[in-house]
């Protein structure tokens, strides 16, 4: 087996022994039908994994996992969301193509929660900042880019909830001979549960580079399972990517999202 998708499954471990133990699933109309809102107002932290099996114009795999911790926290009367996530890339680089592991660079962003008038409904925007904290300059921007968040997660229905995440960025300062950073993504929410806090998802990420035209627009489809224990809500799932367009090299062909969330309730 391929090592970089050795390591990549070793979470699933993790998965099995949990769903071994005595839990509670929740249903739909409870909080199944919130454990994906990114928007929740509750502190999260999720190891989220991309294994990409075939990179375009390279005949390497890679790896990307993600560490993400959120956090709501108010100024005044308003109520925000901030959110803080770090990769940890494992790509084939110049000049052998082969692969190197280090941390990439840190993404923040602060969403501003505006009151839809239905507790069911989240939406938030506001700023955010990617710091060059990358371990191998090989495995980031080297820039300091800046931008807007706006993200919308709908979950009126217990059977199917919906959203998207739509972001872009900047760059405004760094190494000068590095390209700079102008990328704008996209990503849809689409989620349905069965019940017994099992339900089917989609959330690809559509990338598009307005430097150098370079785009990646995958779809998906996958898996999930939610797990409450004690004041911990586990959402692990599990969602098979592959690309309709892209253009550049090192997109993804096909990939595969996994991982695990975790909210802790008050």
């Amino acid at each position: 087996m391929n090592t970089i998708l050795k390591y990549a499954l070793l979470p699933f471990a993790g998965l099995a022994w949990t769903l071994a133990i005595p839990a509670h699933a929740d249903d739909a109309s409870g909080g199944a039908a919130q454990a994906n809102n990114p928007l929740a107002n509750m502190t999260a932290f999720n190891i989220q994994d991309y294994y990409i099996g075939d990179l375009s114009e390279n005949p390497d795999d890679g790896n990307q996992a993600w560490l993400r911790y959120a956090q709501p926290f108010s100024i005044g009367e308003s109520n925000w969301l901030l959110r803080a996530s770090l990769p940890i890339n494992t790509m084939p680089v110049a000049p052998t193509g082969g692969h190197h592991t280090a941390v990439g660079d840190l993404n923040l962003f602060a969403a501003y929660l505006i009151d839809t008038g239905n507790p069911a409904v989240s939406f938030g925007i506001g700023p955010q900042l990617t710091t060059p904290t990358a371990g191998d300059d090989r495995l980031g921007s080297e820039k300091w880019s800046a931008g807007l968040v706006n993200v919308l997660f709908d979950a009126s229905s217990p059977r199917f909830q919906y959203g998207y995440l739509a972001s872009w960025q900047h760059s405004f300062a760094g190494e000068e001979n590095r390209e700079d950073v102008n990328l704008a993504t996209f990503q849809p929410f689409l989620f349905y549960q069965l019940g017994g806090g099992t339900y089917l998802r989609t959330a690809p990420i559509w990338l598009y580079n307005l430097e150098n035209d370079n785009y990646s627009i995958p779809l998906g489809l996958g898996i999930g399972q939610v797990i409450k224990q004690g004041k911990t809500v586990y959402n692990f799932f599990v969602e098979p990517q592959f690309s309709v367009a892209d253009k550049g090299a090192n997109q993804p062909e096909w990939q595969v999202f996994f991982g695990m969330n975790m909210q802790f309730l008050n």
